[in-house]
C-alpha cells in the first residue's frame, strides 16, 4: 500500500497564540458534537466527490461524517429513497466532520492511504497510471460504507478546459446578502434553486465541441452543500465536473476561508498541473470573479482562452451588494464576453471560433 500526498496540506498554527487557542477551542466542540452525534446513533459515512486528473496522478477528494440516519417512514427517508429533491438545505449541516481518520483510495488496480484533515475532508493527489477518460475510485474509512466518485483524467492531448463559477452565474441565489445566504443554504427546498437561462445549454454546446475538455466547477460554498450543488447541476443537466468548494471554520491566518483565496489558489493550481490548457472562465458582476480572472489572465494570460462574465439584472446587483468595478478590459489580450444569459455568451465564444 503506498502513500499519497495530501493536496494543498494544512500546516499546524504556530507564532499565534490566539489561532491556537481558537482551534483548540474548534476540535473541542467538534469532539463534543462527536459524542452527542454517537450518543444519538448518528453512523459514520464517507462520502466520494467527482475529481479529476491526468494519466500519471488524479485527484480524489471526499469527506468522512457522523450523519443522521432517516425516521423510518419520515419525509426524509421517502426523499432519500425516491431521490426526491424537495429537501431543505439545513439537513445538510446536520453531519459531524471525523477528523483526521485514515482513508483508503481503490483506483487503478491500486490502494493509497490518506489521512483526512480537521474537517473530515480528504483531498489528496494519488499517483497512477490511467488512460484518459472517465475511471472510478472506492473511498473506505472504519465503520463506513464504501463509496464511489468517478474520475476524469484529462489526456495530454487536451487544449482546452471549463471552469465556472456557481453562484449568480450558473445558479441563481443572490447569495452575498446575509439573509438570503442564510435562506438559501439552510431552509430553501432544492427545486426552489433556479437555472440560469442558457448556461446550461451553453456548457454542454462547450462539452460536445470539446468532448476532451474538463468541467470544474469552482465556488465559495461549503463542502456541506455538495451534495446538493451535484444534484442541482444533474437535474437541470449541466455537463459533469469536479466540484471545488470550501471548508468553513478556521485556517491558520484567519477565522474564516477566504473565498476569493481559494479560487485564485485552484486557478493557479490548474496551471501547473496542466500548463497546455487554456482555461474557459465564467464569473458574474456581483462579486470578485472580475477582479480574480483579471488578475488570473494578467499572470497567466496564455493560460486563458476567454473570460464569460454574466451581468446581473438591477435587482440581482442589489440583492449581491452592487456590481463590480473591474469591467474595463480594452488593454486585455484575452476576449472578455459580458452576457446577462448564456445564449449572448455563446455568441461571442462562436465569434471567437470557440463554438
Amino acid at each position: 500500500m503506498q502513500m499519497a500526498s495530501q493536496h494543498a496540506p494544512r500546516q499546524p498554527v504556530s507564532g499565534n497564540r490566539v489561532f491556537r487557542l481558537a482551534h483548540w477551542a474548534s476540535d473541542t466542540v467538534n469532539r463534543l458534537r462527536v459524542k452527542t452525534a454517537r450518543r444519538s446513533k448518528f453512523v459514520p459515512q464517507i462520502i466520494a466527490y467527482q475529481g479529476y486528473g491526468s494519466t500519471e496522478w488524479v485527484r480524489v477528494l471526499g469527506r468522512v461524517l457522523l450523519t443522521s440516519r432517516p425516521v423510518p417512514g419520515s419525509r426524509a427517508e421517502h426523499a432519500a429513497q425516491n431521490g426526491n429533491q424537495n429537501i431543505r438545505g439545513w439537513r445538510a449541516f446536520t453531519s459531524v466532520p471525523i477528523q483526521f481518520t485514515e482513508v483508503d483510495i481503490e483506483i487503478g488496480g491500486a490502494t493509497t492511504r490518506v489521512r483526512a484533515d480537521r474537517g473530515g475532508l480528504v483531498d489528496a493527489v494519488v499517483p497512477v497510471a490511467l488512460t484518459p477518460g472517465w475511471h472510478t475510485t472506492v473511498l473506505r474509512a472504519e465503520g463506513t460504507e464504501p463509496a464511489t466518485a468517478r474520475i476524469f483524467v484529462i489526456s495530454p492531448d487536451t487544449r482546452l478546459g471549463i471552469v465556472s463559477d456557481i453562484d449568480d452565474t450558473i445558479m441563481v441565489t443572490a447569495l452575498p446578502r446575509p439573509f438570503l445566504a442564510l435562506w438559501n443554504t439552510f431552509v430553501l427546498n432544492e427545486r426552489a434553486r433556479m437555472a440560469t437561462p442558457g448556461m446550461a445549454v451553453l456548457l454542454d454546446r462547450l462539452t460536445v465541441e470539446h468532448p476532451d475538455a474538463p468541467v470544474i466547477y469552482l465556488s465559495t460554498g461549503p463542502w456541506n452543500a455538495a451534495p446538493t450543488l451535484a444534484r442541482f447541476l444533474s437535474r437541470n443537466m449541466y455537463p459533469s465536473g469536479a466540484l471545488l468548494l470550501t471548508d468553513w471554520g478556521l485556517t491558520q491566518d484567519r477565522w474564516f476561508r477566504s473565498g476569493q483565496e481559494h479560487k485564485r489558489r485552484n486557478l493557479e493550481l490548474l496551471t501547473r498541473e496542466f500548463p497546455n490548457i487554456r482555461w474557459l472562465l465564467f464569473g458574474d458582476n456581483g462579486q470578485h470573479d472580475e477582479d480574480i480572472y483579471s488578475q488570473f489572465a494578467q499572470q497567466h494570460g496564455a493560460s486563458v482562452a476567454a473570460i464569460g462574465i454574466r451581468q446581473l439584472s438591477a435587482s440581482e446587483a442589489v440583492l449581491a451588494g452592487g456590481h463590480s468595478e473591474n469591467g474595463d478590459h480594452t488593454g486585455s489580450a484575452v476576449p472578455w464576453i459580458y452576457s446577462p444569459d448564456g445564449a449572448g455568451m455563446a455568441k461571442g465564444l462562436k465569434g471567437l471560433s470557440l463554438l
